[in-house]
């Protein structure tokens, strides 16, 4: 994990007795802002209290909600703070993470993060998803300086949180199944050492699911590794192609139908991996379509290599996560209107767009409805 880390410019650092040597030696002559919420504080002020006795200049931000939304009055927070500090420390998962990124980045300053979750895959990566005018986009930022791991507090953190970070890494079976598919049908570039890193990672995961639902260090260090490698694979290819496909866009759509109802969201890789949950069906069931279409052949390849739905499923339950969309509180005609219209977020071929291209999707509606909600 540190050695990968290296090769990107991230200090990968554990908690010891000696509490961070590394990021205290690079930021010995900063002012930091320690950025956190109403959940992360009580890992944010013991932190405080110990930078600020090994000498260092460093001040808090505790935003109010405890699960904050990266959108342009958060941000604007962080960074009315961030003008009096040299360096941006979240305390935290994703949104934080997010916005400590998107924060520094524009003010020209370093940041990193105190993980609190193995949830996310967002850690190491370059871009980060905003929500601005009540829609959800992605824009550039840079890449963490530091990222400090204490495996008391990720083995510690709720289970459902640990599940999302499952269903995240779950997701690059289809993500990189769309990848390739772009590539083989539409000529896309296709980075294979990103892919193959991003393979390598996932694999390691999935050999240790029984010791990541235990809670065990060595599972969630090989968790934690797979979340990293893929903000890196997302580095080396210059873009979110390892790590995001058809199943984040649904992801995304959904979260902008909470946000416009103004009701509480679910987690990332929750939503995630119910997308995931779908893409899978979706390719599997190519073969049994009599509809024949450029690529098709390719296109069951792809499929045939990847799981099958029913074990995304059987992975996600047995973390607490939903494995149905009513489960999550969204409606029937949200999830039509989602299959419909998601693929328009983003201009990306993926197993979705396939099936809007082939005039697919009206067959394939009601079946994924009766199978997923």
């Amino acid at each position: 994990m540190t050695e990968l880390s290296r090769k990107f410019g991230v200090r990968a650092e554990f908690y010891s007795e000696k509490f961070y040597p590394a990021f205290r030696a690079a930021a010995a002559k900063k002012k930091l802002l320690i950025v956190s919420d109403a959940n992360t504080a009580k890992y944010a002020v013991p932190f405080l209290d110990r930078i600020r006795a090994c000498g260092s200049e460093a001040f808090a931000l505790v935003l109010s909600e405890s699960e904050p939304v990266a959108d342009e009055r958060t941000c604007e927070e962080v960074a009315e703070a961030g003008e009096r500090a040299d360096y941006i420390l979240a305390v935290g998962s994703g949104t934080l993470n997010d916005i400590a990124k998107y924060v520094s980045y524009r003010q020209g300053k370093e940041c990193g993060v105190l993980a609190t979750a193995a949830s996310m895959d967002g850690f190491t990566s370059g871009v980060v998803p905003l929500i601005k005018n009540g829609q959800k986009i992605t824009e550039g930022a840079h890449v963490v300086s530091d990222i400090l791991i204490d495996f008391d507090i990720l083995c510690s953190a709720p289970k459902i949180m640990t599940g999302a970070g499952v269903g995240d890494i779950l997701a690059k079976h289809c993500s990189l199944a769309d990848w390739k598919l772009a590539h083989v049908l539409k000529g896309e570039p296709y980075n294979e050492n990103a892919a193959s890193l991003m393979r390598s990672a996932l694999a390691g995961c999935e050999r240790s699911l029984g010791n990541i639902r235990e809670g065990g260090r060595g599972g969630i260090a090989d968790l934690m590794n797979a979340l990293l490698v893929s903000g890196y694979a997302m580095v080396l290819a210059g873009n979110s192609r390892p790590a995001s496909g058809a199943e984040h866009h649904m992801s995304h759509y959904l979260e902008m139908d909470f946000l416009k109802r103004g009701e509480r969201i679910p987690l990332h890789g929750v939503k995630v991996g119910l997308g995931t949950i779908v893409s899978l069906c979706m390719y599997h069931r190519l073969s049994r379509l009599r509809h024949a279409f450029p690529g098709k052949e390719e296109a069951e390849r792809i499929a045939a290599a990847l799981p099958l739905p029913e074990r995304a499923e059987e992975v996600l339950r047995a973390f607490g996560c939903p494995t149905r969309f009513s489960q999550i509180g969204v409606s029937e005609d949200t999830v039509r209107d989602m299959l419909f219209r998601c693929y328009k977020i983003r201009d990306r071929f993926t197993i979705m767009t396939l099936y809007h291209e082939q005039d697919l999707m009206r067959g394939a509606a009601d079946e994924l409805i009766g199978l997923y909600y």
